[in-house]
């Protein structure tokens, strides 16, 4: 059923054209209008249109003309008919276009030999063929290279053919004879490829006896040398050896192209340190001299194959991937780093670092518009460094603290939370962090930077000098108090009444007057005063950035404001003698408190203070006025002690993800074990030696022992049909990245035998039929197998549906079997995923599809009811398991996956136990796809009922 692929244009059939026009401008004279009239039937031809009517009139009309665009067409137009009937026999009239082909293979002009030679190749009719094959034989010695290249493929596409070697029955010794004596590089090509196809061992002959000149060669022989260097090591790996050393002189060569798959060869043939730190360093040569971004973005996922299975060798080239961040691209940049930091060392950490640091330093330049985005990713890449080598913190951390007043957000909460860890993994660099961090205060102007920065400041402040520092630092940040006041005019001006609503009344010395807002005022015949609304006192010169925000309505920020001066003075009560500076200090300290609670309470906010920060702030001026030892424990370590079981669980998750990607294998007990030390060493090189040892390592590893799974496999097969139904039929769904291939089990349950039997496939969804149904014959009680490939386009869930029709020899109708539905599971297109808390706080913020599934389910254990959706969805919890332990009757854990596509799917699970023991709450999907969302949202809502 192999049939030639064409390409099929789009054509309108809306206006068709009438075959009867088409007759009438193929039989004129016309040169123009008989080109236009061929393209029209060229495009009926490839739409499915059969026209056979137009045979006749372009054998008599268009065959003799000598327009070479006619020609050309016609050729087209001669692929593209049918040249056989039913039965595999070939019309008579075929006949009729063999005479013609004859005299275009002898003709004076050069194009017209070659396209016709070119024509050639993609006929599969031998009795259209046998005759030519004279002609076919004396082009090869033609004076134009165009044709003899020409000449060459037609002769390898003849002999492939069922009965070619007949037709050609000596070929391989004639093109190997060419190739000895061709001068042109694509014909000498051309020949090789034909030897390689048809006669592998003339080939090896060939490239065995010129191996000195193969690195002279042209870039399209040689990649055809490298082709089948492969297929040879393929079928005899002992004989790879001799090989090895061709691709390894071919990596000196002037084509990219060439040298790329040099290294590729290189790879898959041999496991040999030097040729894999040959290959290694070639990519990385390539990756610098490429200016193509596609180009380098393949050459980096080749690099981190190789770090991937040989590790020890790629560290020593680490520095050479790391060149490839001269790119400007944020993805290769990305991935680069991604790479780069899988292959850190202790011997290499300090070169990384250094490099990484003046990358961060060329950052502040602002020539680059995605500077930011940059800068936040070597920040990231400094922060894994520090934490994998706490050794190397004291070289960066300083540089780094630089970036907290960052105009990215971003790169500035990814600093914080650096020196946060650093400061309790590093004690020794807490001073200077503390100071430095004091000191550069006042530049953070996020409101995501200020709580983290407080925090630190508020627990790891511990001597006298440094918590007062401390204390006198956030004053000067909040500016003067009050944060607002009532200002009293004699007269009110335009501006004020413009921009203030003001209470006026006219005063008398003995009545008092309630005003609209509450507040009294006394009445007076001589006078008038006006009372206007608070307005907000800006402070100082010298206020700074946490006044500001303040003023925007942040009081989260002002509760943990509150909090740091409570730690402070708490531990300045520890460390300060003097009671009366710490009472001096503890009434400063209630007056900020006091003032953020009014500012919050007073119309001058933008919005009233949240309930969660006014009680948080009122718990730390209750536990100002009341202190006692007990809650002194509670704040300056209990919080600490959290911190660092936070930590330390952030480590061991690492630790278990780094183990879960490290894969075990197995050596099976009977495999055959080589004593490498015993085995003769005459002739073998240093390479082969290597490679061999390599081997030996592999088998005793058990790393060539691949077992599938079998189970596995039979989940995935699919009954289609009945067992009662004459045509039984079953699938096995195999999902790859962007398509689904399906094998489809056919078999004839009848004693007749199934004529023009075809599986027919619709899709909804995004999935789409690549190739159209064929018809098949099934003879009585036998089976067969028919693939079809779905293009999938996104992980929305769509469904196959189908039948199979079929005709019988006694029954002339078309029988029909309706086959079960396909439904292409979401879950085969995502993966568990890790990204940090602030990468999900931000796409969470950022996505804009939301689908709200409400719990209804019977299980009533809240922990339970989790591990039960993350298992239904195929996602990873980020939520740390402390954070969800214990039983409170309440739950909250955020899920994260990817899909193939690289699409984000982000879950917030939220639910509570009721007094009854049923769980409520509601699970919120965020996508930026609205396919993804609503997949996702259906199967939580198909599953979360129970365990089934």
């Amino acid at each position: 059923m192999d049939k030639s692929s064409t390409l099929l244009v789009h054509y309108d059939k809306g206006t068709p054209a009438v075959a009867n026009e088409i007759k009438e401008a193929l039989e004129g004279n016309d040169v123009e209008a008989k080109i236009d009239a061929m393209k029209k039937a060229v495009m009926l031809l490839l739409n499915g249109e059969t026209i056979p009517q137009l045979f006749i009139t372009i054998i008599r009309y268009v065959l003799p003309s000598e327009d070479h665009t006619i020609q050309k067409l016609l050729l087209l137009y001669l692929e593209l008919i049918e040249k056989t009937d039913s039965k595999g026999k070939v019309l008579p009239e075929m006949i009729l276009i063999c005479q013609n082909l004859r005299n275009n293979l002898q003709h004076s002009n050069e194009y017209i030999r070659g396209v016709t030679l070119r024509f050639l190749c993609r006929l599969k009719e031998t009795e259209i063929v046998e005759p030519l094959t004279p002609s076919v034989l004396q082009n090869l010695e033609h004076r134009h290279p165009f044709v003899r290249r020409n000449a060459i493929l037609a002769i390898m596409s003849i002999y492939k053919l069922p009965q070619g070697d007949q037709l050609f029955v000596d070929a391989p010794e004639m093109i190997e004879k060419v190739l000895s004596t061709e001068q042109d590089p694509s014909a000498k090509r051309n020949a090789f490829l034909m030897l390689f196809t048809c006669a592998e061992e003339r080939a090896v002959i060939y490239l065995l006896s010129n191996v000195d000149k193969v690195s002279d060669w042209n870039e399209s022989l040689q990649m055809v040398v490298l082709e089948l260097i492969r297929s040879v090591c393929k079928t005899k790996p002992t004989e790879k050896g001799k090989y090895i050393k061709i691709i390894i002189s071919l990596l000196s060569a002037t084509s990219s192209a060439v040298i790329y798959e040099c290294a590729g060869t290189l790879v898959s043939l041999s496991s040999a340190p030097t040729a894999i730190r040959a290959a290694a360093n070639t990519y990385c040569q390539l990756l610098l001299s490429q200016s193509d971004n596609n180009v380098k973005l393949i050459l980096l996922d080749r690099l981190y194959e190789l770090k991937t299975l040989h590790r020890d060798i790629m560290v020593e080239l680490i520095i050479d991937v790391l060149r490839a961040l001269s790119s400007p691209n944020l993805d290769i940049r990305r991935k680069t780093l991604d790479i780069a930091l899988d292959l850190i060392t202790h011997h290499n950490i300090n070169e990384v670092v250094q490099m990484l640091k003046k990358e961060v330093v060329k950052t502040q330049s602002g020539e680059l518009e995605k500077n930011g985005e940059y800068r936040q990713m070597l920040i990231q890449a400094i922060h894994a460094c520090a934490v994998k080598f706490p050794e190397v913190a004291s070289t960066v951390v300083h540089l780094l603290m630089d970036f907290l007043g960052d105009s990215n957000v971003a790169s500035a909460l990814d600093v914080v939370v650096f020196v946060r860890e650093i400061i309790e993994t590093n004690p020794k660099l807490r001073v200077s962090i503390i100071t430095r961090l004091l000191d550069t205060f006042y530049q953070i102007r996020a409101g995501k930077v200020c709580p983290c920065a407080l925090w630190i400041i508020g627990e790891y402040c511990l001597s006298l000098s440094e918590v007062e520092s401390g204390i006198s630092t956030i004053k000067q940040c909040l500016g003067d108090l009050p944060f607002y006041s009532v200002s009293e005019e004699s007269e009110p001006t335009e501006t004020s009444k413009k921009i203030q609503p003001t209470s006026s009344a006219m005063v008398s010395s003995r009545k008092p007057v309630i005003l609209a807002d509450g507040t009294y005022a006394t009445q007076s015949a001589a006078s008038e005063t006006t009372f206007s609304s608070p307005t907000v006192v800006q402070g100082s010169l010298t206020s700074g950035n946490l006044r500001a925000l303040l003023l925007t309505g942040d009081f989260f920020l002002g509760a943990v404001v509150a909090c740091t001066l409570t730690k402070l003075v708490l531990r300045l009560e520890e460390v300060q003698s003097s009671k009366t500076e710490v009472n001096k200090t503890v009434t400063q300290a209630l007056l900020i408190m006091v003032s953020m609670l009014q500012l919050g309470q007073s119309p001058v906010s933008p919005h009233p203070i949240d309930n969660d920060s006014y009680e948080r702030i009122v718990l730390c001026i209750k536990l100002l006025c009341h202190r006692n030892d007990e809650m002194k424990k509670i704040w300056l370590e209990y919080c600490r002690q959290s911190f660092v079981k936070m930590i330390s669980e952030k480590q061991l998750r690492e630790m278990e993800e780094l183990k879960a990607k490290t894969q075990t294998t197995h050596a099976q007990p009977d495999d055959l074990i080589d004593f490498f030390h015993l085995k003769s060493r005459k002739g073998m090189s240093q390479l082969e030696l290597e490679d061999q040892v390599q081997d030996d390592l592999k088998r005793a590893t058990g790393e060539f022992t691949k077992d599938e799974n079998d189970a596995n496999k039979l989940n995935r097969i699919l009954q289609l049909t009945g067992f009662s139904d004459p045509v039984y039929a079953e699938a096995y769904v195999t999902v790859h990245h962007y398509d689904i291939a399906l094998e489809v089990t056919v078999i004839n349950r009848t004693k007749e035998t199934l004529q023009n039997l075809c599986l027919e496939l619709a899709t909804m969804g995004d999935l789409k039929l690549v190739e159209r149904p064929q018809n098949y014959s099934l003879a009585p009680e036998r089976s067969m197998q028919i693939k079809a490939n779905i293009k999938v386009s996104s992980t929305e869930t769509g469904v196959i549906f189908g039948n199979i029709v079929y005709e019988t020899s006694n029954v002339m109708e078309r029988n029909v079997v309706v086959l079960n539905d396909i439904h292409i599971d979401i879950m085969d297109y995502i993966s568990p995923a890790v990204c940090s808390e602030v990468a999900f706080r931000t796409m969470w913020a950022e996505f804009e599809w939301e689908n709200k599934v409400a719990v209804n389910t019977t299980i009533q254990n809240e922990r339970e009811f989790l591990d039960h959706i993350i298992k239904s969805t195929n996602m990873k919890c980020l939520t740390a398991p402390s954070a969800i332990e214990g039983e409170c009757g309440f739950l909250a854990a955020n899920l994260y996956a990817k899909s193939v596509f690289g699409e984000d799917a982000l879950v917030n699970v939220s639910i509570e136990k009721q007094t009854d023991g049923a769980l409520s709450g509601y699970i919120r999907i965020r996508s930026k796809t609205q396919g993804i969302a609503l997949s996702l949202g259906d199967k939580i809502t198909l599953k979360q009922k129970g365990s089934s």
